[in-house]
Protein backbone atom coordinates (compact mmCIF):
# COMPACT_ATOMS: atom_id res chain seq x y z
CA UNK A 1 0.00 0.00 0.00
CA UNK A 2 1.29 3.47 -0.88
CA UNK A 3 -1.83 5.58 -0.34
CA UNK A 4 -4.39 5.38 2.42
CA UNK A 5 -7.79 4.52 0.93
CA UNK A 6 -10.99 6.25 1.98
CA UNK A 7 -14.42 4.87 1.12
CA UNK A 8 -17.58 6.91 0.70
CA UNK A 9 -20.37 7.50 1.56
CA UNK A 10 -20.04 5.17 4.56
CA UNK A 11 -18.32 6.47 7.72
CA UNK A 12 -14.57 6.60 7.35
CA UNK A 13 -14.03 4.71 10.60
CA UNK A 14 -16.10 1.75 9.34
CA UNK A 15 -14.30 1.57 6.03
CA UNK A 16 -10.77 1.91 7.38
CA UNK A 17 -11.18 -0.92 9.90
CA UNK A 18 -8.68 -3.54 8.70
CA UNK A 19 -9.50 -7.22 9.17
CA UNK A 20 -6.55 -9.50 9.65
CA UNK A 21 -7.59 -12.14 7.14
CA UNK A 22 -10.44 -12.63 4.69
CA UNK A 23 -12.34 -15.82 4.00
CA UNK A 24 -12.77 -17.55 0.67
CA UNK A 25 -14.57 -15.54 -1.94
CA UNK A 26 -18.38 -16.02 -1.84
CA UNK A 27 -19.65 -18.90 -3.91
CA UNK A 28 -22.02 -16.96 -6.16
CA UNK A 29 -22.54 -16.96 -9.92
CA UNK A 30 -20.06 -14.84 -11.85
CA UNK A 31 -21.16 -11.43 -13.12
CA UNK A 32 -20.44 -9.22 -16.07
CA UNK A 33 -20.16 -12.04 -18.57
CA UNK A 34 -16.59 -12.96 -17.59
CA UNK A 35 -15.98 -16.61 -18.46
CA UNK A 36 -15.14 -19.05 -15.69
CA UNK A 37 -11.35 -19.45 -15.66
CA UNK A 38 -9.30 -22.59 -15.52
CA UNK A 39 -7.09 -21.96 -12.50
CA UNK A 40 -4.04 -24.15 -12.80
CA UNK A 41 -2.80 -23.67 -9.23
CA UNK A 42 -4.06 -22.42 -5.87
CA UNK A 43 -3.62 -18.63 -5.68
CA UNK A 44 -3.43 -16.38 -2.63
CA UNK A 45 -3.99 -12.69 -3.42
CA UNK A 46 -2.92 -10.27 -0.69
CA UNK A 47 -4.03 -6.67 -0.20
CA UNK A 48 -3.28 -4.29 2.64
CA UNK A 49 -6.89 -3.15 3.17
CA UNK A 50 -10.37 -4.12 1.99
CA UNK A 51 -10.85 -1.11 -0.28
CA UNK A 52 -7.90 -2.15 -2.45
CA UNK A 53 -9.49 -5.56 -2.97
CA UNK A 54 -13.15 -4.55 -3.34
CA UNK A 55 -13.24 -4.18 -7.13
CA UNK A 56 -11.54 -7.53 -7.66
CA UNK A 57 -13.78 -9.33 -5.18
CA UNK A 58 -16.84 -8.18 -7.09
CA UNK A 59 -15.42 -9.71 -10.28
CA UNK A 60 -13.92 -12.93 -8.98
CA UNK A 61 -16.88 -14.38 -7.15
CA UNK A 62 -17.28 -18.16 -7.33
CA UNK A 63 -13.75 -18.66 -8.63
CA UNK A 64 -12.37 -21.90 -7.17
CA UNK A 65 -8.73 -22.00 -6.18
CA UNK A 66 -8.48 -18.29 -5.30
CA UNK A 67 -8.24 -16.79 -1.81
CA UNK A 68 -7.90 -13.17 -0.68
CA UNK A 69 -5.99 -12.20 2.45
CA UNK A 70 -5.98 -8.70 4.00
CA UNK A 71 -2.62 -8.17 5.67
CA UNK A 72 -2.90 -4.66 7.06
CA UNK A 73 -0.41 -1.91 6.24
CA UNK A 74 3.34 -2.32 6.57
CA UNK A 75 5.92 -4.85 7.71
CA UNK A 76 4.68 -5.61 11.23
CA UNK A 77 1.12 -6.31 10.13
CA UNK A 78 2.29 -8.48 7.23
CA UNK A 79 4.55 -10.55 9.48
CA UNK A 80 1.81 -10.91 12.10
CA UNK A 81 -0.89 -11.99 9.63
CA UNK A 82 0.85 -13.65 6.71
CA UNK A 83 3.64 -15.45 8.54
CA UNK A 84 1.26 -17.82 10.34
CA UNK A 85 -0.97 -18.08 7.25
CA UNK A 86 1.95 -19.38 5.19
CA UNK A 87 3.11 -21.82 7.85
CA UNK A 88 0.71 -24.41 6.41
CA UNK A 89 0.26 -23.04 2.89
CA UNK A 90 -2.58 -24.15 0.67
CA UNK A 91 -1.55 -21.76 -2.11
CA UNK A 92 1.35 -22.42 -4.44
CA UNK A 93 1.30 -18.91 -5.91
CA UNK A 94 1.08 -15.69 -3.90
CA UNK A 95 0.25 -12.43 -5.68
CA UNK A 96 0.79 -9.31 -3.58
CA UNK A 97 -1.46 -6.59 -4.89
CA UNK A 98 -2.99 -3.19 -4.15
CA UNK A 99 -1.57 0.27 -4.78
CA UNK A 100 1.95 1.61 -5.32
CA UNK A 101 3.35 5.09 -5.68
CA UNK A 102 4.99 5.97 -8.96
CA UNK A 103 8.73 6.65 -8.97
CA UNK A 104 9.36 6.34 -12.69
CA UNK A 105 8.06 9.56 -14.29
CA UNK A 106 6.76 7.57 -17.26
CA UNK A 107 4.15 5.74 -15.16
CA UNK A 108 0.76 7.45 -15.11
CA UNK A 109 -1.72 7.04 -12.29
CA UNK A 110 -3.73 3.86 -12.82
CA UNK A 111 -0.98 2.00 -14.69
CA UNK A 112 -0.82 -1.61 -13.56
CA UNK A 113 2.75 -2.71 -12.94
CA UNK A 114 4.16 -6.12 -12.04
CA UNK A 115 7.27 -8.07 -11.09
CA UNK A 116 7.13 -11.90 -11.03
CA UNK A 117 9.51 -14.49 -9.62
CA UNK A 118 9.61 -16.37 -12.86
CA UNK A 119 9.44 -15.87 -16.59
CA UNK A 120 6.67 -17.75 -18.31
CA UNK A 121 2.90 -17.94 -18.54
CA UNK A 122 2.09 -15.45 -15.76
CA UNK A 123 4.34 -12.74 -17.19
CA UNK A 124 2.95 -13.29 -20.68
CA UNK A 125 -0.63 -13.10 -19.39
CA UNK A 126 0.06 -9.87 -17.48
CA UNK A 127 1.64 -8.24 -20.51
CA UNK A 128 -1.27 -9.38 -22.67
CA UNK A 129 -3.70 -7.85 -20.14
CA UNK A 130 -1.96 -4.48 -20.42
CA UNK A 131 0.28 -4.50 -17.35
CA UNK A 132 3.82 -3.10 -17.45
CA UNK A 133 6.92 -4.86 -16.14
CA UNK A 134 8.52 -2.85 -13.32
CA UNK A 135 10.88 -2.88 -10.35
CA UNK A 136 9.49 -2.20 -6.87
CA UNK A 137 11.03 -0.66 -3.78
CA UNK A 138 9.54 -1.54 -0.38
CA UNK A 139 9.58 1.11 2.36
CA UNK A 140 8.30 1.55 5.92
CA UNK A 141 6.63 4.92 5.43
CA UNK A 142 4.42 6.46 2.76
CA UNK A 143 6.24 8.57 0.17
CA UNK A 144 3.85 11.52 0.38
CA UNK A 145 5.49 14.13 -1.85
CA UNK A 146 6.88 14.35 -5.35
CA UNK A 147 10.20 15.36 -3.81
CA UNK A 148 10.36 12.17 -1.71
CA UNK A 149 9.47 10.03 -4.70
CA UNK A 150 12.09 11.72 -6.87
CA UNK A 151 14.73 11.03 -4.21
CA UNK A 152 13.73 7.35 -4.15
CA UNK A 153 13.81 7.22 -7.94
CA UNK A 154 17.32 8.67 -7.98
CA UNK A 155 18.63 6.40 -5.23
CA UNK A 156 16.99 3.09 -6.20
CA UNK A 157 16.01 3.38 -9.89
CA UNK A 158 12.92 1.39 -8.91
CA UNK A 159 9.76 2.18 -10.85
CA UNK A 160 7.29 2.08 -7.96
CA UNK A 161 7.22 2.21 -4.17
CA UNK A 162 5.02 0.22 -1.78
CA UNK A 163 4.94 -1.00 1.82
CA UNK A 164 4.16 -4.73 1.87
CA UNK A 165 5.29 -6.61 -1.23
CA UNK A 166 8.96 -6.77 -0.33
CA UNK A 167 8.16 -8.45 3.00
CA UNK A 168 5.51 -10.75 1.52
CA UNK A 169 7.80 -11.99 -1.20
CA UNK A 170 10.66 -12.56 1.23
CA UNK A 171 8.33 -14.73 3.33
CA UNK A 172 7.39 -16.64 0.19
CA UNK A 173 11.02 -17.20 -0.80
CA UNK A 174 11.77 -18.59 2.66
CA UNK A 175 9.02 -21.16 2.11
CA UNK A 176 9.80 -21.94 -1.52
CA UNK A 177 6.53 -20.41 -2.75
CA UNK A 178 6.25 -18.70 -6.12
CA UNK A 179 5.16 -15.06 -5.87
CA UNK A 180 4.57 -11.94 -7.92
CA UNK A 181 3.82 -8.28 -7.27
CA UNK A 182 0.95 -6.78 -9.27
CA UNK A 183 -0.10 -3.25 -8.29
CA UNK A 184 -1.76 -0.14 -9.68
CA UNK A 185 -0.09 3.26 -9.51
CA UNK A 186 -2.14 5.33 -7.04
CA UNK A 187 -0.13 8.53 -7.42
CA UNK A 188 2.29 9.50 -10.17
CA UNK A 189 5.89 10.48 -9.52
CA UNK A 190 5.22 14.20 -9.91
CA UNK A 191 2.18 14.25 -7.57
CA UNK A 192 1.97 15.15 -3.90
CA UNK A 193 -0.61 13.21 -1.91
CA UNK A 194 -3.47 15.41 -0.62
CA UNK A 195 -2.34 14.75 2.97
CA UNK A 196 0.76 13.33 4.59
CA UNK A 197 -0.89 10.08 5.60
CA UNK A 198 2.11 9.13 7.74
CA UNK A 199 0.88 11.71 10.26
CA UNK A 200 -2.57 10.10 10.37
CA UNK A 201 -1.52 6.54 11.17
CA UNK A 202 -1.34 5.00 14.62
CA UNK A 203 1.70 3.10 15.86
CA UNK A 204 0.22 -0.12 14.45
CA UNK A 205 -0.41 1.49 11.03
CA UNK A 206 -4.15 1.99 11.28
CA UNK A 207 -5.93 5.20 10.38
CA UNK A 208 -6.64 7.54 13.29
CA UNK A 209 -10.02 9.20 12.74
CA UNK A 210 -9.15 11.86 15.33
CA UNK A 211 -5.94 12.77 13.50
CA UNK A 212 -7.79 12.92 10.19
CA UNK A 213 -10.45 15.27 11.57
CA UNK A 214 -7.74 17.46 13.10
CA UNK A 215 -5.81 17.61 9.81
CA UNK A 216 -8.89 18.50 7.78
CA UNK A 217 -9.96 21.04 10.38
CA UNK A 218 -6.64 22.81 9.97
CA UNK A 219 -6.87 22.75 6.17
CA UNK A 220 -10.55 22.58 5.07
CA UNK A 221 -9.59 22.92 1.40
CA UNK A 222 -7.98 19.49 1.69
CA UNK A 223 -11.43 17.90 1.93
CA UNK A 224 -12.13 18.51 -1.76
CA UNK A 225 -8.61 17.37 -2.72
CA UNK A 226 -9.04 14.20 -0.69
CA UNK A 227 -12.38 13.37 -2.30
CA UNK A 228 -10.95 13.93 -5.79
CA UNK A 229 -8.03 11.69 -4.96
CA UNK A 230 -10.35 9.03 -3.63
CA UNK A 231 -12.34 8.98 -6.85
CA UNK A 232 -9.15 8.63 -8.86
CA UNK A 233 -7.82 5.71 -6.84
CA UNK A 234 -11.16 3.97 -7.19
CA UNK A 235 -10.55 4.12 -10.93
CA UNK A 236 -7.05 2.72 -10.36
CA UNK A 237 -8.52 -0.14 -8.32
CA UNK A 238 -10.88 -0.95 -11.19
CA UNK A 239 -7.97 -1.03 -13.64
CA UNK A 240 -6.07 -3.36 -11.33
CA UNK A 241 -9.11 -5.62 -11.02
CA UNK A 242 -9.51 -5.63 -14.80
CA UNK A 243 -5.94 -6.84 -15.33
CA UNK A 244 -6.11 -9.51 -12.63
CA UNK A 245 -9.49 -10.76 -13.86
CA UNK A 246 -8.16 -11.07 -17.41
CA UNK A 247 -5.11 -12.96 -16.21
CA UNK A 248 -7.22 -15.42 -14.22
CA UNK A 249 -9.76 -15.82 -17.03
CA UNK A 250 -6.98 -16.49 -19.55
CA UNK A 251 -5.57 -19.33 -17.49
CA UNK A 252 -2.34 -17.36 -17.12
CA UNK A 253 -1.97 -18.54 -13.54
Amino acid sequence: MQSVVFAEPKPITDNLRMRAQDRHLPRQPGRGGVSQPTVTREILLTFAVAQEAAALRRRLRARPGIQICLTGIGRRNVERVLGPALAEPRANLVITSGFAGGLNPKLAMGTVVFEPDEEGKLKSALLEAGAVSARFHCVERIAATAREKHALWESTRADAVEMESGIIRALCRERGLASATVRAISDAADEDLPLDFNRLLTADFQMSYAKLVWALGRSPRKVAELLRFQRRIKDAAEQLADVLTRVVASGGV
